[in-house]
């Protein structure tokens, strides 16, 4: 059933920290904790950033705070690194429920709130809003099939249960391995499709472009998993773009981009790669490609809590471009019935007919 209720908490001053635990394998026997950290938790923090943890007290072991960063490691020792409160970038809190049935629900993801814990960014996400909701109402927490970048707003669809979580999560899965080979033009028919809207830098002269470009991953300073490019050596991917409007005064194209589950990142990487990224994106130029790629060396600097300092090149997480999950088509996971479910148009995205015919409806409403 259709719904558009809100829901959200306000985000606390401060977060409550995180803990990593470990045990001892044979394999790190032996190893100094110094050592193990260093060694085992690279991408976190730089040699100096993991002493200074260690002298802070921020480590266990067996249950024992120790700061001896010298201590020898044994088998089935437990080892847990307590990292400190911290207070995350601002972000949103409050989200627009768009659809909700007894199986799944869909939500309007604001821009600026990433949907999973993942770097600087561990309580203020979509999921924690989700379990914070649920908690009031005593319910098991919803949880998102798929992702959406912490700058793209617009349809996030998320599984109440176990069945319809794995019947999803399939559905996505099929749509990007139904498209076949990596020069294979046609759309293939599956059980989910998505819409968006997106701002495109330039004019885009053809008014429909197909782009299969195969996306890969290549190492990139600050990202630990790499970074998604455009590559050859890549996994298939699938976008058919559409212009809706070009706007030759600001250099820009209004875009429609349609794909079945996709990449990370694909829209961003495919319509860069065609020549027009993103108008505003700071991590994709032209070519599918980063903007800065081998010309920034890794800071063996550290932070106030040991980690490593925020990149000063952009990140995927990064905000600045437009671009919006507009409309999503899926057989729903437990009836199979059709549902096509829409998220508002943010003013940047809309034609100027659908800019006035949406003016024209708040200005009917006001009259009644």
């Amino acid at each position: 059933m259709a719904c558009r209720r809100k829901f959200g908490i306000p985000w606390p001053e401060c977060n409550d920290g995180l803990s990593y635990d470990d045990v001892v394998r044979i394999s790190d026997s032996g190893l100094t904790l110094i050592e193990f950290y260093s060694t085992k938790y690279k991408s976190s923090a730089p040699l100096q950033g993991w002493l200074q943890r260690i002298k802070s007290g921020q480590i266990t072991f067996d249950g024992r705070v120790v700061t001896d960063s010298n201590a020898v490691l044994r088998v089935g020792s437990k080892l847990v690194y307590h990292r400190l409160p911290w207070k995350e970038p601002d972000a949103p809190h409050m989200i627009e429920v768009l659809y909700e049935d007894d199986d799944m629900i869909a939500l309007n993801k604001p821009s600026g709130l990433q949907v999973l814990p993942g770097g600087l960014f561990q309580q203020r996400t979509v999921l924690t809003q989700l379990q914070w909701e649920a908690n009031l109402h005593k319910k098991s927490h919803p949880v998102p099939v798929h992702r959406l970048g912490r700058g793209t707003s617009g349809i996030l669809l998320c599984a109440k249960t176990k069945l319809a979580r794995a019947r999803l999560a399939s559905y996505f899965a099929d749509g990007t391995s139904n498209i076949g080979g990596k020069r294979n033009t046609k759309q293939e028919i599956g059980k989910i499709a998505k819409i968006y809207r997106g701002l495109a830098s330039g004019i885009v002269e053809n008014d429909q472009v197909t782009v299969n470009q195969p996306i890969g991953v290549v190492k990139y300073p600050g990202v630990a998993k790499g970074l998604y490019v455009a590559s050859e050596s890549g996994k298939p991917a699938l976008s058919v773009v559409s212009i809706l409007e070009r706007n030759v005064q600001e250099n820009s194209t209004l875009v429609q981009v349609k794909i079945q589950s996709g990449r990370p990142h694909q829209i961003r990487i495919h319509l860069s790669f065609i020549g027009h990224p993103l108008l505003g994106d700071p991590l994709y130029g032209v070519g599918g490609q980063p903007k800065c790629l081998d010309c920034d060396s890794i800071d063996e600097s550290f932070a106030e809590d040991g980690g490593y300092h925020r990149p000063i090149k952009a990140v995927p997480g990064d905000c600045g471009y437009n671009l919006h999950a507009h409309k999503l088509v899926l057989s729903h996971p437990l009836t199979d019935e059709i549902i096509e479910i829409n998220a508002p148009l943010p003013s940047t995205l809309q034609t100027p007919e659908e800019a006035k015919e949406i003016a024209s409806m708040k200005q009917t409403f006001q009259d009644v």
